[in-house]
Formats: structure tokens, C-alpha cells, sequence
């Protein structure tokens, strides 16, 4: 078993002991982090949705997110992933969620957002936690450390801690 099928299997077995759901919201992943979630058996019981909104006009027309921040901030930044969490916990009723949006590369980066920077954001219904990362490497090592991340987050958010320190 490797380190994401681990983190997967962890998060499913703190999201049965509390009995709440979780649902993710995700861009530059593609889907990576639902899938991650649902190669555990018995999944069904702890992940409820997965939206995989890899254009602007998804974000908006799938979570709610408002146009206008992708004019003043960018798809890559704390407000849009953000509100993606808000989007994904209100649309599914899932208590926990995870959002992501970044530049997996290897185009698409600027001086300003480099090929690797990734915005992460984790809700719980109560608290928002969000942060910025900088991974290193191609489009396939950028996108597994987006996961591990997302996954590692969700696990601190599962015993209070805040998932934007790890």
C-alpha cells in the first residue's frame, strides 16, 4: 500500500468513527484526490461527491463561485479555493471538504504563479483553512503532492489541528 492509498484509508476510518462525509473539490488534480478517496473499500459510507471543475465557468456554474475572482485574483488563489470548499460542502452536504486549483504545468505558470504553485483549501463546516504550496517537479509529481497534501489535510482537520501548518 503506498503513502496516498494510506492517508485514504486513514481519513475513511476517522470519517466513520465521527460519522460525517467529505466531498472534494478539484481542478489541477482532475479528479485525483476522489480517486485516491474511493479506491478504499467501503468508501461509499464516508465520501459523498466529487466535482471536477477544471474551467472557470464550472467553478462558478458547479460551486458557486463568483466570476468576478477569477478577473481579480485568478482560478490559483486562496479566494477561489476557498470558496470552492464553501461550494462542494453546500452543494453536497458534507460536512468535510477539500478544494484545490493550481498550475500543474509544464505551461500555464508565470512569475507570479509558477509551474507548481498550488492553493489548498479544507473546511469542516465551522473552520476554513487554506494555504499556498510550491511543489517541485513535472505535471505528474506536482499533482500526487497536490493529493498527499489534500489527503494529509483533510486528516489534520479530522483531529482539529489546522491543516494549513503541514
Amino acid at each position: 500500500m503506498d503513502r496516498i492509498d494510506r492517508l485514504a484509508a486513514q481519513l475513511g476510518d476517522g470519517l466513520k468513527r465521527v460519522g460525517a462525509q467529505v466531498s472534494t473539490a478539484e481542478s489541477c488534480t482532475g479528479g485525483g484526490i476522489a480517486e485516491a478517496i474511493t479506491r478504499i473499500p467501503g468508501s461509499s459510507a464516508w465520501f459523498e461527491a466529487g466535482y471536477v471543475t477544471y474551467s472557470n465557468a464550472q467553478k462558478t456554474r458547479q460551486l458557486d463561485v463568483c466570476s468576478e475572482l477569477f478577473i481579480s485574483v485568478g482560478a490559483v488563489s486562496q479566494e477561489v479555493v476557498e470558496a470552492m470548499v464553501r461550494g462542494a460542502q453546500a452543494h453536497s452536504g458534507a460536512r468535510y471538504a477539500v478544494a484545490v486549483s493550481g498550475v500543474a504545468g509544464p505551461d500555464g505558470g508565470s512569475a507570479e504563479k509558477p509551474v507548481g504553485t498550488v492553493w489548498l483549501a479544507w473546511g469542516d463546516g465551522e473552520r476554513l483553512f487554506s494555504v499556498r504550496k510550491q511543489f517541485a517537479g513535472g505535471r505528474d509529481q506536482v499533482r500526487r503532492q497536490t493529493v498527499e497534501a489534500a489527503l494529509t489535510g483533510l486528516l489534520a482537520l479530522l483531529v482539529e489541528e489546522n491543516p494549513s501548518l503541514g
